[in-house]
């Protein structure tokens, strides 16, 4: 471990209340208090390998096998075993995702998810989390991604699905893994996953300590660099024998070197090495999160439970990026010259979240009902504050300037916007009979907003005032019947629907490179779907396979209004086909297996801008995503894995002149050795043929893939 990583641990937990009260409780319980310990509620099923059998969310009552949705699971021995250092890296191993670039008014994580941006459709144990920082997986159990439009689960939004974070919580029995790992690109990086069980107020229990340091730059590129911290304590008692009380916090810090990439030229990346960085040396992304949360779980008895939540989330942000831009696409390489659009911002997102879910089961005569009711209200408040760079000296594009930042950024927008929302759900699955099964859910969701903004002038004189509302209340839907032939499959069909609010994204700024507000007085984008899938568990139900047929479409996409140049109109039409195969889990004891395959056929099938090709594709959407991993566990203690990743062609955008990518195969590969019981070393090679691939895509800049990196790591579990 690096003197750096230690210090910031150490002084973390040194200045935090929370650090101290768990270093006090750890040393108790170490003192032989655990003779004590009584037994532990554990509401649901614990996790295994690759395979995760159980979602985590309350509102599903049925195993992964026989929820009737294409859902891709990532288990933290997969996300271990793949060496995932942050939520990107996660992602880019589930076909159908691909990646987005930060955007000016906001940064962080922005996939897209069968065919459609799912920036605002990230969740945190079922619970939105909303904020602009780049997430990272070292306090997390699994990673829940769930295809399809989802609105009468999660609410607004999930036009392409919905990606859920699963935290770790308490464990009943001791756990010691202390993980440190140091690679190419100047990777330093240490997790602790710490959890002990305890007496506390006479009655059993258990505390959990998760704690990140990591650095480094980014694979064959100069310039960009990240740095991340973090704690995540969270303590678990049962007030009662039926029930139990879990209370967590997520605090993660990142400083950030941000990566804006290259500049497109005549409508491909510019033909410049990989390492080439257009941005100043001291650019920067600052985040702060906080993510408090409180759950209490209580079984009434075998046919009644109860689920609340209630979460407060902080997340502050600062930044000052810089896109490159050609400013004469028509010269030579060799006398190009490239302009860094400037971009400041600074914001503070707050949310306060509630929810409460009853689950009843009961029988109406020979049909039997799993029974979900539930309420969520929370206030959401935005507040950001944006501003363009003055006086910015321009660059080469061969040779690149090695500089600081020397002008200005004075403030030329500033707004909040308060959101409150409140919905009401039910999700029933009647059990016909020992085959068949009919899912019905209908939610109700009213989503009230009030943004403000004052614009400013060059000199930072107050300009413009305006005010906009909006109530959207919509109804979302679905139904799903299934079939089971057998114990070990079922087939399904579904249908959904999905809503996209103007102010989805608690602002009502459209572009964040001319901060417009185009969406003025608009009703919600609608979404309807449509899937037929299978689910099969094999290898004597240690596998799973799932394959579905789907269709998306959304019905009213908002587009430019021709008759009022700046604004939009709901007068699009796009649409997604696919199929989707994936397989989870182990064949044998020694053999396991992850991956898939997604294709997409999407299509702006009606827009009213001239400069749309009729059926253009989507942009950002590879008709061909393939994702693969395989793992051998030998006779000799030694484990191997390799995996390979295909992401086809994409469009960053859709008008032309049109900028696009090519397609690209990336190969990974694994080996861990067993030293003893407790020790073992791990090295992990990601993109071995040093493949040099655009990995995220903007219609501005194209920022490339991670180029060929080695990590090596020591794993201490106990």
């Amino acid at each position: 471990m690096s003197k750096y990583l230690r210090v910031k641990i150490k002084r973390l937990l040194q200045h935090s209340w929370i650090g101290a009260g768990l270093h006090t409780l750890l040393n108790t319980a170490a003192l032989g208090q655990t003779d004590q310990i009584e037994e532990v509620l554990v509401l649901g099923e614990s996790q295994s390998d690759y395979r995760v059998n159980e979602l985590s969310q309350s509102k599903f009552t049925e195993s992964l096998k026989k929820t009737p949705q294409s859902i891709s699971t990532l288990s933290r021995e997969l996300l271990e075993d793949r060496a995932a250092m942050s939520l990107n890296d996660a992602l880019r191993n589930v076909p159908g995702i691909t990646l987005g670039a930060g955007e000016f008014s906001w940064q962080g994580n922005n996939p897209s998810l069968r065919g459609f941006s799912s920036r605002n459709d990230m969740f945190m144990d079922g619970m939105r989390d909303f904020g602009s920082y780049y997430r990272d997986p070292f306090n997390l159990e699994s990673i829940e991604v769930l295809q399809g439009p989802s609105s009468v689960i999660f609410g607004r939004g999930s036009t392409g699905g919905v990606i859920n974070q699963v935290s770790k919580t308490p464990a009943p029995d001791p756990l010691r893994r202390l993980h440190i790992n140091a690679g190419n690109a100047d990777t330093q990086r240490v997790t602790a996953d710490l959890s002990q069980p305890v007496s506390l107020l006479n009655r059993s229990g258990a505390i959990r300590l998760n704690l990140l340091g990591h650095r480094g730059d980014f694979p064959g590129r100069d310039g960009a660099y990240t740095e991340r911290y973090g704690i995540a304590p969270s303590i678990r008692f049962s007030p009662s024998e039926r029930s139990e009380l879990i209370l967590s916090h997520l605090h993660q810090h990142g400083d950030s070197i941000p990566d804006y990439g290259l500049p497109w030229i005549e409508g491909r990346p510019a033909n410049v090495p990989r390492e080439s960085y257009y941005g100043f040396i001291d650019d920067f992304v600052d985040t702060e999160t906080d993510v408090t949360t409180i759950t209490f779980n209580h079984q009434s008895n075998e046919a009644l439970r109860f689920n609340a939540m209630v979460r407060h989330a902080n997340y502050m942000r600062s930044t000052r990026i810089s896109e490159p831009q050609l400013v004469d696409p028509t010269l030579g390489d060799s006398t190009a010259t490239v302009r860094r659009f400037v971009f400041r911002g600074e914001s503070v997102e707050r949310m306060l979240q509630g929810q409460l879910n009853v689950i009843s089961q009961f029988q109406t005569g020979s049909i039997g009902h799993t029974f979900v009711a539930g309420i969520e209200s929370g206030n959401e408040f935005s507040s950001p504050e944006f501003g363009f760079g003055t006086g910015v000296p321009n660059t080469t594009l061969l040779n690149p300037a090695v500089e600081k930042f020397s002008g200005s950024t004075p403030v030329h927008l500033a707004s909040d916007t308060d959101a409150r929302s409140a919905a009401v759900y039910f999700l029933d699955t009647l059990q016909l009979n020992d085959q068949w099964q009919l899912m019905a859910g209908l939610r109700r969701d009213r989503f009230f907003t009030d943004y403000r903004e004052n614009r400013f002038q060059a000199e930072g004189t107050a300009s413009t005032q305006s005010q906009v509302q909006s109530k959207d209340i919509e109804t979302s839907y679905r139904l799903a019947l299934i079939f089971s032939p057998q114990e070990s499959g079922s087939l399904y069909l579904s249908i959904g629907n999905s809503f996209n609010p103007s102010t989805e994204g608690l602002s009502q700024i459209s572009s964040g490179r001319n901060l417009t507000i185009s969406n003025l007085n608009l009703q919600p984008e609608e979404n309807r779907s449509a899937e037929l899938g299978t689910k099969w568990e094999l290898a004597d139900g240690q596998l799973l396979l799932d394959a579905a047929l789907f269709q998306i479409e959304k019905t009213n996409a908002r587009v430019p209004d021709p008759a009022n140049p700046g604004f939009n109109i709901l007068a699009g039409k796009q649409e997604v086909e696919g199929f989707s195969i994936n397989l989870n889990g182990r064949l044998n004891n020694r053999l396991q297996l992850a991956g898939g395959y997604t294709y997409l056929n999407s299509s702006q099938a009606v827009s009213s801008q001239v400069n749309v090709p009729a059926d253009s594709p989507l942009q950002n959407v590879a008709e061909n995503n393939f994702s693969f991993w395989i793992y051998y566990d030998t006779p000799l203690g030694l484990q191997v894995g390799a995996g390979a990743r295909f992401v086809d062609d994409r469009l960053a955008t859709i008008t032309l002149p049109s900028n696009s990518v090519s397609d690209y195969w990336s190969f990974d590969a694994m080996a861990k050795y067993q030293w003893s019981k407790n020790l073992s070393f791990k090295i992990n090679l990601t993109n071995l043929a040093d493949e040099y691939y655009f990995d995220q895509l903007h219609p501005w800049h194209v920022v490339p893939g991670p180029g060929f990196a080695s990590v090596f790591a020591i794993n201490l579990d106990y």
